[in-house]
This record gives structure tokens, sequence and C-alpha cells, in this order.
């Protein structure tokens, strides 16, 4: 199943774009979405954390990814 990946802030400059699609089994969960971006781009390896919101509303990584499902993955943030 293909789903669109939406890289923002560092995570975009660090991969050098800021989406792709990707091809995944189906069944497929974030987590296994995770592993696959980081297998893609390997520089990832530098962010401890990501915050992944599919289809517009945060996800755990055990959530199941759909055909054309659109994953957002952010840094971690803080404010004040």
């Amino acid at each position: 199943m293909k789903v669109t990946v939406i890289y923002f802030a560092s995570i975009a400059e660090i991969v050098g774009m800021t989406r792709e699609t990707l091809d995944l089994p189906e069944g497929s969960s974030v987590e296994d979405l995770i592993v696959k971006v980081g297998e893609a781009h390997a520089e990832l390896a530098s962010v401890e954390r990501m915050l992944v919101a599919m289809n517009g509303e945060y996800v755990e990584p055990q959530t199941e990814l759909g055909e054309g499902d659109e994953a957002a993955l952010f840094p971690p943030v803080s404010g004040g």
C-alpha cells in the first residue's frame, strides 16, 4: 500500500525533502513506517523521538496504516 510521509521542521532539513510516498505491506503500523523511514534515511538516527500525526491526528506507534494515508513526522516540541 502507498502512504504519503510529510516531514516537518528539523526532520525535513535532515532528510532534505518535505514529502515522499512509501510502499508498505498491508497491515503495517506507524511503527513499521518509522522503521522504513529510518532505513531510507539513515541520517535520522540522530533524532531521538518523533511525533506522528496520521490524517491530521496524533497517533500511537501501534496504529495501523491504510492505503492512501498521510503520515506527518514532527520533531518533539516544547513551549513555554
